[in-house]
């Protein structure tokens, strides 16, 4: 696109007619309250904003709206969402805020780097941005997620995980700091520095941290499954932060009869290993919050059915049953933010 159709997409997005100016450095506190003027406009209609910040927790406030009606959502770092699209009238003007964590590297522990500092892309489906607003929130609560890469930030379309999807659901003051990595078990995961040692050592008290891993436990028998998930909610708990036990999301693996397959759909593993009814299990000796997405998405996939269940999944993209489109990590990080709040670890509502 050339120099004068970007500015006037940008004129279109920000809801002026002038040009922004340069970008300026960030105030004594840390602080970007002229946040646009570090955000241009791409040739797919959004804007990119970047941010010099170091690592830690920061609060985003955006004002939405502008002359037109519009429709604006908000993505960061490796395409988490932030902000749930959002429309407003002509004239209208919304104020929304939420809370980011960043870290190097930004998305997957052993993935691609990505770019110090923050990142945000500020689209839908007609954006329209008024201000944006940057403030470090050192005191912030963070949500850690320690899981595989049906949890994780994924790189790439079509791919991704409901911890990349469930920023959506946090009010301002938490952040989502995903850990979650592709190809982990418990036992890789505990194995690696880089994957729970670098949880443990940023746990503060009070801090939940989400556990979902089974799926690449394939030969981890009985007794060795239960005793690396009893090793990390220990750690956990010796950190002051609060574990909850997830049960894995199923696969997409149907029974003629349009029921879910008992092996391979439900997480039983070569061994025979029962890893839900394991989970379910740990997490009542143990005395954790459990959230039984194993239930909860067999409901769901078995509801939709063989065919319109396909596109919670990759199957058509990828002939993948494992791994969820955006649609199905969003309906399934819905369904985690439920089960959160039904378990006391969020509150009951959501204010943004």
């Amino acid at each position: 696109m050339r120099t004068t159709a970007l500015l006037a997409a940008a004129a279109t997005l920000l809801g002026t007619l002038a040009a922004a100016p340069a970008a300026p450095a960030a105030h004594a506190d840390g602080s970007f309250g002229r946040g646009l003027d570090h955000c241009a406009p791409t040739d797919t209609g959004t804007l990119a904003c970047h941010f010099d910040v170091a690592p830690g927790t920061y609060d985003v406030t955006v004002t939405l709206g502008g002359r037109a009606a519009g429709a604006t959502a908000v993505t960061g770092e490796t395409r988490r969402a932030l902000l749930a699209e959002t429309a407003t009238g002509a004239g209208e003007r919304l104020r929304r805020s939420f809370t980011v964590d960043v870290r190097e590297p930004e998305g997957e522990p052993t993935g691609a780097a990505g770019s110090p500092g923050l990142d945000l892309v500020l689209g839908g489906s007609a954006p329209r941005v008024t201000s944006l607003r940057i403030t470090p929130a050192p005191a912030a609560r963070r949500l850690f997620l320690v899981g595989d890469s049906t949890v994780c930030d994924q790189p790439a379309d079509p791919y991704a995980g409901w911890g990349q999807m469930l920023p959506v659901h946090l009010a301002r003051g938490v952040a989502v700091a995903n850990h979650a990595d592709s190809g982990e078990s418990t036992g890789t995961f505990l194995a690696n520095p880089a994957l729970f040692d670098r949880v443990e050592a940023e746990i503060r008290p009070g801090d939940p941290v989400l556990i979902q891993l089974a799926h690449n436990d394939k030969q981890t028998d009985a007794a060795t499954y239960r005793a690396n998930l009893t090793v990390l909610v220990e750690r956990v708990r010796a950190r002051g932060g609060e574990p909850v036990l997830v049960t894995p999301v199923v696969r997409r693996w149907f029974n003629a009869d349009g029921t879910l397959n008992n092996g391979t759909a439900l997480l039983v593993n070569g061994l025979g290993v029962d890893h839900p009814a394991e989970i379910r299990a740990l997490a009542g000796s143990l005395g954790t919050p459990l959230i039984d997405l194993t239930a909860l998405t067999k409901a769901r996939v078995e509801e939709l059915g063989p065919e319109v269940s396909k596109g919670l999944y990759l199957t058509a993209e990828k002939r993948d049953n494992t791994h969820t489109s955006a649609r199905g990590a969003a309906e399934y990080a819905t369904l985690v933010a439920a089960g959160l709040r039904a378990q006391g670890v969020l509150p009951p509502a959501r204010f943004r």
